[in-house]
């Protein structure tokens, strides 16, 4: 689909008022580019589109909106109006929208929602934020392991409309208690008189209600699944995550993790859509830590002004060995987090990647310094006692960043931290500032300053 050219339509239409044509039209779009297309409207027209939309549609597309468009929409719409969305939006999709608004008109939209569903967004509501609950939808299809495969599907016509997915159903028994699956495609194909718990798989996978979104997403990837179940402590089936949740998650967790790296307190909106003043409050903090740990850096060539003053040159090379071990270290942190991140890497393996990172280091060292003392020798026409200086300390620092680089994430985690912290922004201060002192060490050896 040509957005732009869809967006033009649709304005066109909208600017002259031709309303039938526009809803016939939109009635033949998919619901997920409709969305696609209201972002990028003013929000008099984004209302204007909401209103004219087929009712049966109206709820979906609402579904696919970005959060401040629905909170603009919801609260422009009449309590009545309002209730009818909240009710039709699957109960996950709700209480994530419900989560992000003033509690005041939480608790209108409350009080005109129906029972069922007022019912449901509070039993979302009560699980932790970011737990498997609180992303699940409690719309499923469940069976009992007595039933027939008639009666399952007769079941299945009556509830599937409204659940999230009808492919795989879910076996309990008289206490709810999960015992098995079964793919709608062997109900198609199994004798109308079949027993349920005959033909179900036993085997089954589920999530605890109290487990992290991270693990979740891990547990997908693991089994290939496209819906899987989650069930409290006692193994009673109180939900379902599909695999749509799953995108949403590791889209959130990698944007979380990547604005972590680069020293940013998280944020849920859009780039586009935070103000220039909430920008500022998610980035000043951890730059003014950076910043007053920075002055370290300083206090430690002040110390060292004698030995400067009489080898002026040896300032000249500070910029290019503080920025060669903080690039170092950052290579292995990311490296490292992302291990982290899935699963590959635990706190047992702590001494084989220092090993690793010790002789990588090693050779980048090597690498770097025979490179680098080419161009003192020939082109910067340092004195050997110089180049020595500024080779031996590329090998150290180097060295001492990798260490860092990969030790520092794998502790924060085992500490209960974001391993993401501890990436290349507070990394390269701690590499800057032992850089210097290797680098003034090794001068003072060699040149005797």
């Amino acid at each position: 689909m040509d957005e732009v050219k869809e967006l033009d339509v649709i304005k066109e239409l909208l600017n002259t008022k031709q309303y039938t044509r526009l809803r016939q039209k939109m009635a033949d779009m998919n619901i997920a580019d409709i969305a696609t297309i209201m972002e990028e409207l003013e929000e008099k027209e984004l209302l204007k589109i909401f209103r004219i939309l087929p009712k049966s549609m109206a709820a979906d597309v609402f579904s696919y909106l970005e959060v401040d468009s629905q909170q603009f929409i919801i609260v422009s719409l009449s309590e009545r109006e309002a209730a009818n969305i909240i009710d039709n939006l699957m109960a996950d999709d709700a209480t994530d929208l419900l989560e992000e608004m003033p509690a005041n008109i939480v608790k209108k939209l409350l009080a005109s929602a129906s029972a069922d569903t007022r019912r449901d967004i509070n039993h979302l509501l009560r699980y932790p934020e970011d737990s498997a609950g609180s992303i699940m939808t409690v719309e499923y299809v469940d069976l009992k392991e007595n039933m027939t495969v008639e009666d399952a599907i007769q079941r299945i016509r009556q509830v599937g409309v409204d659940s999230e997915t009808i492919n795989i159903c879910y076996v309990l028994d008289s206490k709810r208690t999960l015992v098995g699956t079964v793919a709608l495609r062997y109900l198609l194909i199994s004798p109308s008189d079949a027993i349920i718990g005959d033909i179900m798989h036993e085997n089954v996978v589920y999530l605890n209600t109290l487990m992290d979104q991270e693990e979740v997403a891990r547990q997908f990837q693991k089994y290939d699944f496209t819906s899987m179940p989650v069930a409290d402590n006692e193994g009673r089936l109180v939900g379902i995550i599909t695999v749509d949740d799953v995108v949403d998650i590791l889209q959130e967790e990698a944007t979380e993790d990547i604005e972590k790296m680069a020293a940013i307190v998280p944020s849920d909106k859009p780039y586009m859509k935070t103000g220039v003043f909430e920008t500022w409050k998610k980035r000043i903090p951890w730059l003014l830590l950076l910043m007053i740990s920075a002055t370290f850096t300083g206090s430690i060539i002040t110390s060292f002004e004698d030995a400067l003053s009489v080898f002026p040159i040896l300032t000249a090379f500070i910029p290019m060995l503080m920025d060669t071990g903080g690039n170092a270290g950052g290579q292995a942190s990311v490296t490292i987090i992302r291990g982290l991140s899935l699963n590959e890497i635990g706190y047992s393996d702590v001494p084989k990647i220092l090993w690793k990172e010790l002789r990588v280091a090693f050779v980048c060292g090597l690498t770097l310094s025979a490179a680098y003392f080419v161009k003192l020798m020939l082109f910067d026409k340092v004195g050997l006692g110089v180049a020595a200086v500024v080779c031996l300390t590329l090998i150290a620092a180097v060295a001492i960043a990798k260490m860092i680089g990969c030790s520092l994430p794998v502790l924060a985690k085992r500490l209960g931290f974001d391993p993401a912290v501890m990436a290349s922004p507070f990394i390269t201060t701690i590499v800057d500032a032992l850089s210097l002192v290797i680098y003034f060490a090794i001068a003072t050896e060699i040149l005797h300053v």
